[in-house]
């Protein structure tokens, strides 16, 4: 397993490092760092600061995931779906935590409420052309593989 050296500041000293749940863990857990609990009503989104800002080396960005548990337990994930990180941004990470759900929910100081994958990526250079490559699929969209 590669692995490589992530420098972070505390923005705030109650601020939790990320931790990995288990030594395979693809993902690192990310720890609400607010001064009080934060509750959010159906289909409500709120801002919910790490206290933690990132060095994310060139090459490599950073994704912002749900976890599984608050997801799937207590309706509550990223607005965003998955939240980018770019290697050029120092301010503090936040999570745009929205309730799914049909009723209010809580989010504690220190709680987890994302987790934290880091990965490389490929810039892509855009090349407008008159046509592509033709393929079995073609151009069909949603739902059209598995129907042939």
């Amino acid at each position: 397993m590669q692995s490589t050296v992530l420098k972070i500041k505390k923005l705030n000293p109650a601020a939790v490092t990320p931790t990995y749940g288990t030594e395979f863990s693809a993902g690192a857990d990310l720890y609400a760092c607010i001064p009080e609990a934060v509750e959010i009503l159906p289909r409500e989104t709120k801002f919910i600061g790490t206290g933690l800002s990132f060095e994310i080396p060139e090459g490599l960005v950073g994704l912002v995931y749900a976890r599984s548990g608050l997801a799937c337990k207590r309706a509550l994930a990223p607005a965003n779906k998955v939240g980018v990180i770019d290697s050029d941004y120092r301010g503090e990470i936040m999570v745009a935590i929205h309730n799914h759900g049909e009723r209010a929910e809580t989010v504690f100081p220190g709680e987890r409420i994302a987790q934290f994958v880091l990965t490389p990526y490929l810039r892509a250079d855009f090349e407008e052309v008159e046509s592509l490559s033709d393929t079995v699929r073609g151009e069909g969209g949603f739902g059209s593989t598995g129907n042939r």
